[in-house]
């Protein structure tokens, strides 16, 4: 927690909202002890996120997990991206932090399928405007998928900027359950949305194989 703070302060944003999902793990006493301002909502990535905004004023709006760091420069390239009045928002490129280099493999092909698509993951610390986001109704109140179906909507209001700049986030999904059976799963879970399962279902499937 020292550590993400440090991060966040050091980042230059004009405002930054901590948002707790009901945590149970003692990060609110530490965000305490660290004298750090925050805001508890539902245990919910969208929820969460939402109640994020509802908080804050600024035009420019960027959604940080707790374990994505920001590459130096970060916020000047979002301002920069966000410029031009066209653009409705994008995301960095990723790379996990695992040494292994299968892990520079999946962050290849994240960042591959996302430049193709325009569809962002949570962990590219995706960025939008306050107009676009407010257009397309924030992201939808979902249990899984809420940021392949913000990507959607937003395509449809505005250009969405693939940063080159690489965030990074942490392996630890990968290497707890296994990289290819994670892999798997990720796409299992992707295909079946496209193919119109609930995000209900989805979730449901994405607890019982042991996954956060």
């Amino acid at each position: 927690m020292p550590d993400l703070l440090a991060h966040l302060a050091g980042l230059g944003a004009d405002e930054v909202v901590l948002v707790d999902g009901g945590s149970t793990d003692g990060s609110r006493e530490m965000l305490d002890a660290e004298g750090a301002s925050w805001i508890s909502a539902p245990a919910e990535r969208a929820r969460q996120m939402n109640a994020g905004v509802a908080h804050t004023s600024s035009g420019i709006l960027l959604f940080l997990h707790a374990d994505t760091r920001l590459p130096a420069g970060g916020i000047d390239a979002v301002r920069a991206a966000m410029l031009d009045d066209a653009v409705a928002g994008g995301r960095f490129d990723v790379r996990l932090s695992g040494n292994r280099p299968v892990f520079q493999l999946i962050g290849f092909m994240i960042n591959l399928r996302s430049r193709l698509t325009k569809i962002s993951t949570g962990d590219q610390a995706i960025f939008v405007c306050r107009r676009a986001f407010d257009a397309v109704g924030g992201f939808p109140d979902l249990p899984l998928m809420e940021d392949v179906e913000i990507s959607k909507r937003l395509k449809q209001v505005g250009e969405i900027v693939c940063l080159r700049q690489r965030v990074s986030t942490s392996s630890r999904r990968w290497e707890e359950h296994g990289v290819w059976c994670t892999v798997w799963l990720m796409w299992q879970l992707r295909l079946r949305y496209w193919l119109g399962a609930s995000a209900a279902e989805l979730k449901s499937r994405y607890v019982d194989q042991g996954r956060p």
